[in-house]
Parts: structure tokens; C-alpha cells; sequence
């Protein structure tokens, strides 16, 4: 691809980035996805059974609000993701692709803008629009930290390459070897060297020139050398790709010149610390922003129905974000930490700080207690200052039961209180005792706590049982209910598996069955959040019926695993690439 081609790309992103914004700044509204422009067109009218017309009901300008949705969806669901897994693998392909989601993302929020001049204010003050804009510069500020992160590691590579009496070329670092008694900086040999003509003082390593005397090498060597660190290669290595298409263009020069000027050790430190941050959560903003859109796309949610909309959308959201980490683990997330159902590395492999994090089960406990604990204050938030009902009390005491099953599962987790558990049997052995039946079984090198699967068995058998407003509420509701069981049968069943045989390897077992446990939280999150009031009386003024959100559901959670499992490979292809390019380089210039 031509260098200027990509230069344009990159100048386009920022600038297409910036003109929504300008645009928005010019409206005396505030600016959104759906709210901001002169609204022109007529007054929207109320529908028959009272209530507001929707952009779901609106049938002006569909082709602009579509392609406004599509481009978004594109920008946030599919080039996003992969720029966050090529970020991870620190890929020099990340800043490319963080610039094509920038130039996608700006032609979504103009088709939005446009859309907004041209259709009249059907749901004022909404949530989407201030969400919008935010993590819209969230991801402007994370895609400019990147480049310069980028630059200031090049001018590092610069200062390097001010030192030429100490360049690192193979002949040069056998001298200083010789001279100084000092090793080269990778002492492993690459499988295509024999090893001949690496001894002291051999031709071989000049090729078929004379080899120099140890004086004459020592008048090579006046100063001390810098070291080579690791640091270096990554300079000369990573960044030099990572902005191979902006290398020798006006940009390029002036990015170089400007960037390290302005940005101290402190600054640049600050700098990775929030781009890490915003690269770990960025998707979840981008998850928050595309389910406030439905919000405002439906119409629901106004006035005092805020609360129930919110209510289910953040607890079936918490269970979607579950159902994706429980599909990370079984894919060979967090192996480093033991939670990919595999034995946990010790502290000499992964070190201290990785070793000291807590199991998966201990964290799934945590969360269900801090559930519980702050549940309980909010089961009334929707009629504050109204008299108990007796379904206020069913939803209190199932926030009770979340306190005390994270509690329980917590107690399970801690090895002291499982020393406590064995104190009686353990005060009868004697000390000369050693024998093999002494010894701690080797189900205990590997957590499996039942109380988690426990409390979401629980709870999805009673929400099938929960009484609703209506047929279709509670049959929506018996679904992800049941989709709840499910998972906690499935989970059992890995317990039960590796209870017979327990991991004894520190990669990732992947048990089909957490296959399983994945798509039950994943869909059931789903159709948790769809099972507001909202939403079933949209659905039943449509005549759509239970079976609907079911099929539709279960056809986006099977496409979004799938979806999933393939970022996880691009990341891995793309760390695999990058060790392969710097092994290859560094090949290169060994054998130079």
C-alpha cells in the first residue's frame, strides 16, 4: 500500500474525528447521537395507547438512521475489538487499525448528525447522546496516546544511533567480548548456526578478512560501552513499524522533532498508565454506549420506568460480561493466573504479584457478595417513598441469599480456614508420621467451589418461577431463568470432571463443558436485559411473542462466540508474529 495512501488515511481519521465535533459544538442543544441538530422536521405525535413515538416507529429518513447504526456497529464491534487485540500484542499494526476505526467511527457520527437535522426530537435528554460523545474522545485520547507512546520510542532509538563507535553489529560485540570479558546480550545459539568459527580469535567471524589482534581491538574500545537492554530492541524494532506508515513523510518529521520534546519521563509514564486503562475498558464503554442506543431506538425507559430499564440492563449486562470472561477462560485467558482450568503457575514462573491474585472462583464469590451488599439498598429505588410490596421483599431476600452465598464461597477459597477445617484430624498425627496418607489429597492444588454455580442455579429457578405482569414477561423470564440453570449444570459437570482427574499442567485444559457454561450466560444475559417492562409491552404492542426473542438471541450469542474465539486468535497471531519478526531481526543482525 503507497505511503501517501496511508498518510491520507491517518489525516482523514483525526480530521473526519474532529468535524462531528466541531459540527455538534455549532448546535445550541447538547450534542449527541440522536439529539443534536435544528430539529426542522415536524412535531412527533403520540400514539394511540398514549404513549411518545419512537425512532423505532418513525418512518422518515430510515436509510440515513441504518447506516448511522451499521457503520457504528462496525466501528465498535469489529475494528475496535481487533485493535484492542493487536494494542495487546503491541502489533505494529495497531496504530493502523486504531486510524481505520477512527475514520469508520466519524462517518457513523455524521450520519448520525445528519439524521438528528432532519427528524424532529423524539426522546429528549437522553443518555446515548452524552455517552456518545464521551467515549468518543475517550478513543481519540487513546489512539493519540498511542502515537505518541510510538514517537517517543523512536526518539530513543535515535539517541542510539548518535553512538556509531558502538553500534551493535556482530563483529563489534565479539571484540568487546574478547577485550572485556562480557557476553553478548542473547548467549543462545540460533538453530542455523553450527557454532563454527565462534571461537577465540577465529577468522570465521570476519568472513574471509584477517582477524584483528586483541590491541588493536582494545584502541577500538576507548569508552565504556553502552549495554544493549531490551528496551533498545523494542525501540528499533516495534516502534519503527508500528509507524512504518507515516516513516520519512512530513508528519513523520515533525511528530519526531516535537514529541519528545514536550514529554517528560513523568508525563510519558502517566501517558501509558491511561492508555492501558482505556485499553482494558474500552469496550466495555463501547458495550455501554450501544446498549443506551437501544434505550433511545426503542423509546423506553422515559420518566419513572427508568429504574426498571436500568435495573435489568445493568444486571443482565454483568452476566453477559460473565458469560464473555468464562468463554475467555476456556480459550486460555488468564492462564498466568490460574483461572484457565489449568494448574496455577508459582511465583518463580509468573512471579510474586500474579502469583498472589486470588483463584477465579474466590473473585466469582466477591462480585456475588458485593452483589448482595449493595442490592439490598436498591430492590425499592423504583417506588421510593411507596409501602413494601411482597415482590420487594422476594427481590431483598434474593440479594440476602447473594450476601451470604458469596460469603460462604469466599470462606471456601481461603486455605487458612480449610487448615482450620482439619485441625481435629491433623492434631492426631504424630510427628514421625510421614506416610502417603498424610499427605493432602490432589484435589486440593485446584479450586472448585460450588457456591457460585450454586447461587445462579438458585436464582435462575426462581425467576422461571417468578409471577409477572404478563404471559409474555413471564415466559421471557422462564427463559433466561432456565438458561441460568443451565450454566450451573454445566459448570457441575466440569467440577465433576476435574474433580476425577485435576489439572496437573500449566496449560489450559479448555472442559468442553465451560463451552457450554459461556453460552448460557451470554444468551441469558441477553434476554435478562430484554425482559424489562419496557420492552415486553413494545413486544406485545408488535404481537411478537416469547420464541422471538428467544431464536433472535440465541442466533446473536452463537455469532458473538464465535466472533470472540476469532479475536482471541488474531492476538495470538499477531504476539506470535511479532516474536517471530524481533527473533528474525535480531538473527539478522547477529549474523551480519
Amino acid at each position: 500500500m503507497p505511503r501517501g495512501y496511508l498518510l491520507s488515511l491517518a489525516a482523514a481519521a483525526l480530521l473526519l474525528e474532529a468535524v462531528p465535533l466541531v459540527i455538534a459544538h455549532g448546535d445550541d442543544n447538547d450534542g449527541g447521537y440522536m439529539d443534536m441538530g435544528a430539529h426542522d422536521a415536524p412535531r412527533p405525535h403520540v400514539h394511540d395507547n398514549g404513549s411518545p413515538q419512537s425512532y423505532w416507529s418513525y418512518p422518515e429518513h430510515l436509510g440515513l438512521l441504518y447506516m448511522h447504526v451499521a457503520l457504528e456497529v462496525i466501528a465498535w464491534v469489529v475494528i475496535l475489538p481487533i485493535g484492542v487485540m493487536l494494542s495487546i500484542a503491541r502489533s505494529r499494526f495497531n496504530l493502523l487499525m486504531q486510524f481505520i476505526f477512527l475514520v469508520v467511527n466519524a462517518f457513523g457520527l455524521l450520519l448520525g448528525i445528519v439524521y438528528n437535522h432532519k427528524t424532529p426530537e423524539l426522546y429528549e435528554n437522553n443518555a446515548h447522546s452524552k455517552v456518545g460523545w464521551i467515549i468518543t474522545w475517550i478513543a481519540s485520547a487513546w489512539v493519540f496516546m498511542a502515537l505518541v507512546q510510538t514517537y517517543t520510542g523512536r526518539s530513543k532509538a535515535h539517541s542510539l544511533e548518535r553512538h556509531p563507535e558502538h553500534q551493535m553489529t556482530a563483529a563489534n560485540m565479539a571484540q568487546y567480548q574478547r577485550v572485556h570479558d562480557t557476553s553478548l546480550p542473547n548467549p543462545s545459539r540460533y538453530s542455523n548456526d553450527s557454532g563454527q568459527g565462534t571461537e577465540r580469535n577465529s577468522a570465521s567471524l570476519y568472513g574471509h578478512s584477517r582477524s584483528p589482534s586483541v590491541e588493536s581491538e582494545d584502541q577500538q574500545f576507548t569508552g565504556p560501552p553502552r549495554r544493549y537492554t531490551q528496551d533498545d530492541g523494542d525501540a528499533f524494532d516495534e516502534d519503527a513499524e508500528k509507524r512504518a506508515f507515516l516513516r520519512n513523510t512530513s508528519v513523520d518529521r515533525f511528530l519526531s522533532r516535537n514529541v519528545a520534546r514536550f514529554a517528560s519521563r513523568r508525563v510519558l509514564k502517566l501517558l501509558r498508565i491511561l492508555y492501558v486503562v482505556i485499553e482494558r475498558t474500552i469496550l466495555v464503554q463501547g458495550f455501554v454506549a450501544i446498549t443506551t442506543g437501544t434505550v433511545v431506538y426503542g423509546g423506553i425507559g422515559r420518566g419513572g420506568a427508568v429504574f426498571n430499564v436500568l435495573a435489568h440492563y445493568i444486571k443482565g449486562g454483568i452476566f453477559f460480561g460473565y458469560g464473555l470472561l468464562t468463554l475467555g477462560r476456556w480459550m486460555g485467558a488468564f492462564a498466568d493466573l490460574g483461572w484457565a482450568w489449568n494448574m496455577k503457575p508459582p511465583k518463580e514462573v509468573v512471579g510474586r504479584r500474579r502469583a498472589g491474585i486470588p483463584s477465579a472462583e474466590f473473585t466469582e464469590s466477591f462480585v456475588i457478595f458485593l452483589y448482595g451488599c449493595t442490592n439490598v439498598f436498591m430492590e425499592h429505588l423504583a417506588a421510593w417513598g411507596d409501602a413494601w410490596t411482597a415482590q420487594d421483599l422476594e427481590h431483598v431476600s434474593i440479594s440476602v441469599m447473594f450476601f451470604g452465598g458469596g460469603l460462604l464461597g469466599m470462606i471456601v477459597e481461603s486455605r487458612k480456614m480449610r487448615e482450620l477445617l482439619n485441625t481435629s484430624v491433623l492434631a492426631s498425627q504424630e510427628l514421625s508420621q510421614h506416610s502417603e496418607a498424610w499427605q493432602q489429597p490432589r484435589q486440593y492444588g485446584f479450586s472448585m467451589n460450588p457456591m457460585p454455580g450454586l447461587i445462579i442455579l438458585l436464582l435462575g429457578k426462581m425467576m422461571s418461577s417468578h409471577h409477572q405482569a404478563s404471559m409474555l414477561s413471564t415466559m421471557i423470564h422462564t427463559q433466561w431463568g432456565s438458561m441460568f440453570m443451565g450454566f450451573a449444570l454445566a459448570r457441575a459437570l466440569t467440577y465433576i470432571t476435574l474433580y476425577i482427574s485435576p489439572p496437573t499442567s500449566y496449560l489450559p485444559s479448555r472442559p468442553p463443558t465451560e463451552v457450554i457454561t459461556a453460552f448460557c450466560l451470554i444468551g441469558g444475559g441477553i434476554t435478562f436485559m430484554v425482559s424489562n417492562k419496557d420492552t415486553v409491552a413494545a413486544l406485545e404492542s408488535y404481537n411478537l411473542d416469547a420464541m422471538f426473542t428467544f431464536t433472535v438471541t440465541m442466533g446473536f450469542t452463537a455469532l458473538l462466540m464465535a466472533w470472540t474465539t476469532v479475536l482471541i486468535a488474531i492476538k495470538g497471531w499477531a504476539v506470535r508474529k511479532e516474536n517471530t519478526s524481533l527473533f528474525a531481526k535480531h538473527n539478522a543482525g547477529a549474523l551480519a
